[in-house]
């Protein structure tokens, strides 16, 4: 509960810092509220829309109501997808006016002491450390292959746990051991003559409990004549910290990654998970007060691209591609698509792959209900997101949904458990199902006795 002292300290906070032109370009005219998945979930709420939220923000800085507990619930039941902005005439930033607000609100928050530990665990002694990262990650695939997950399963030990954070449980990767955690790449030499010289963006829980994926990114990028440059120095990119109310800390990690990356003469800065590349994309707004930083994050963010959009400007479309026959759909990374505007690279790779009949799915570009960590603090609205997706996936009759994000990766797989079609659809990575597009070939090849020509 918000004190009456906090709620003033909030209200001053947000006459300093919220911006008051952003919030007037906002002309209430609805456009958004077709794209945003709270809304249409709770029911059609005003107060669960962009623009709903948006006039809550302006009515707190023009001292029209106080930022209380209603205030908080509504922008904390935004996913953050940022539908609403490529569909917004007025341009309006509403990803901005969210984090600043939600900053504002948990740095003068009184959390309960537990919350406060969590917080203090999770966002300031975790995340910013690769190698705290790695042990940890370490211990999930310790559970995994001791048999203590058997056991928790078969007990029912798992049952002490929130639902929410059971069913994820279900659904988590297959952890590589610690060791292989810690023996990483720093360089990587193409396949042929080298085309570009890129930098790998590896992200904290992709190169732990997504390794698999990140190892298939940087194999296709070979394969596609990239050399690889791995910088040991980056570390998280701080979006969960960006989102969820610690600003000052993203701020701290988007310097660390500038400077892990600003010397080493690329043509790209490549990323494979949308929720890292979007939030990488906008290091430039937030150092943009700060005059050591500005310029050096304007020239990082330039160099910011997604992997399908290298891959396909590298035209590793036109390679021989094969998967066996199979019904393929693709459920867009929402900052993916919003943010770093990449939705048509990953579907012309999809399409140009033999043995793929690509249905796009109804609703493709709506939220799956991940949004970082949303569907384990708001799991009754992220169930009820995710049971929409599912519904538009089983039109398509797809055998393999494939995504561009961990969180909508285990989201999708959670999805498919849920509706029951376990064992008949899979979900998959997009680098994933390219690499293994790529050595479909690779095996055909083998198969067929060699040819003599003439």
């Amino acid at each position: 509960m918000t004190t009456e002292k906090e709620r003033e300290i909030i209200q001053k906070q947000f006459q300093e810092r919220m911006d008051e032109d952003e919030l007037m370009n906002c002309m209430r005219c609805g456009f958004c509220l077709p794209t945003c998945p709270t809304y249409i979930e709770s029911g059609f709420q005003e107060s669960h829309s962009p623009r709903g939220r948006i006039a809550l923000m302006k009515a707190v800085v023009d001292g029209l109501i106080e930022p209380d507990e209603d205030v908080e619930r509504s922008l904390n039941m935004c996913l953050g997808c940022r539908a609403c902005e490529p569909v917004c005439p007025s341009g309006v930033r509403y990803g901005h006016l969210l984090e600043e607000a939600r900053d504002i609100i948990q740095q003068h928050k009184k959390h309960s002491f537990l919350v406060r530990v969590v917080r203090k665990l999770v966002f300031h002694e975790l995340f910013p450390y690769p190698e705290r990262m790695r042990m940890a990650m370490g211990l999930i695939g310790f559970y995994q292959r001791s048999g203590l997950q058997s056991f928790a399963r078969k007990t029912g030990l798992l049952n002490i746990l929130p639902s929410s954070l059971r069913q994820m449980e279900k659904v988590l990767p297959n952890v590589p051991p610690l060791k292989e955690m810690k023996e990483r790449p720093h360089h990587l030499a193409p396949e042929g003559p080298v085309k570009r010289r890129v930098a790998f963006f590896t992200g904290c829980l992709m190169d732990t409990m997504f390794m698999a994926t990140n190892d298939a990114t940087m194999r296709l990028l070979q394969l596609a004549g990239c050399e690889v440059i791995i910088p040991p120095a980056q570390t998280c990119c701080g979006a969960l910290h960006g989102h969820g109310g610690e600003k000052q800390k993203a701020k701290e990690l988007a310097k660390r990654n500038i400077e892990a990356f600003e010397r080493l003469e690329v043509d790209d800065i490549v990323t494979n998970a949308g929720g890292c590349g979007a939030f990488l994309m906008e290091y430039d707004h937030l150092l943009k007060d700060e005059a050591e930083w500005s310029e050096r994050a304007k020239a990082f963010v330039a160099k910011i691209k997604d992997i399908s959009e290298v891959l396909v400007e590298l035209d590793f479309q036109q390679k021989r591609l094969k998967v066996p026959p199979q019904i393929v759909t693709y459920q867009d990374s929402c900052h993916l698509r919003n943010v770093m505007k990449t939705s048509a690279a990953p579907r012309k790779l999809l399409r140009a792959i033999e043995g793929v009949e690509f249905r796009e799915m109804k609703d493709a570009d709506r939220c799956c209900g991940s949004a970082g960590i949303y569907n384990i603090v708001e799991p009754e609205m992220s169930m009820q997101i995710l049971d929409y997706k599912m519904e538009m996936a089983k039109q398509t009759k797809a055998a393999t949904i494939v995504t561009a994000n961990p969180g909508c990766l285990l989201q999708v797989k959670l999805g498919i458990e849920r509706a029951g079609l376990a064992g008949r659809v899979r979900a998959v990575h997009l680098v994933d199902f390219l690499l293994e597009a790529a050595k479909g070939i690779q095996a055909s090849e083998q198969e067929e006795p060699i040819r003599k020509t003439s």
